[in-house]
């Protein structure tokens, strides 16, 4: 079967096509996985915020495991999450993907995944410690 110019052709377009979106498509991984994705701050970076405190006593803690965090900017992001919910504060660490949650109140798995779910983070399990 003899195949026309045209069809050569497109066949070069369509295969040129595809290696450009690879190329960005890994690039993009690498600059993600080496801390300057978009959830990275591009390079920027993402200031944490004043210490949030409690005025009432703590009742408990979360030990709360979460997947997705890479960098400053990923924990600072997560910290500011956490810190909105009211009644509790947040402490990140980021080399053991872990954020320990300090609660005046007991605060339901339900809530910590609706505040992260909306995000790239992911909330893999949440560990209740007693005060």
């Amino acid at each position: 079967m003899v195949r026309k110019e045209g069809e050569i052709m497109a066949t070069y377009i369509l295969g040129a096509v595809l290696l450009a979106a690879l190329f960005f498509a890994v690039r993009g991984m690498v600059r993600h996985f080496g801390g300057g994705g978009a959830c990275c701050g591009g390079g920027g970076s993402i200031e944490g915020g004043p210490k949030k405190k409690l005025y009432h006593d703590v009742i408990g803690e979360k030990v709360l495991h979460i997947e997705g965090m890479h960098c400053d900017n990923c924990k600072n992001a997560v910290e500011r999450m956490l810190n909105g919910i009211d009644g509790a504060v947040a402490e990140v660490d980021l080399g053991k993907n872990i954020a320990v949650l300090k609660m005046e109140r007991m605060i339901s798995d339900e809530e910590l995944h609706a505040v992260l779910d909306k995000t790239e983070y992911k909330l893999a399990r949440a560990e209740l410690r007693e005060a």
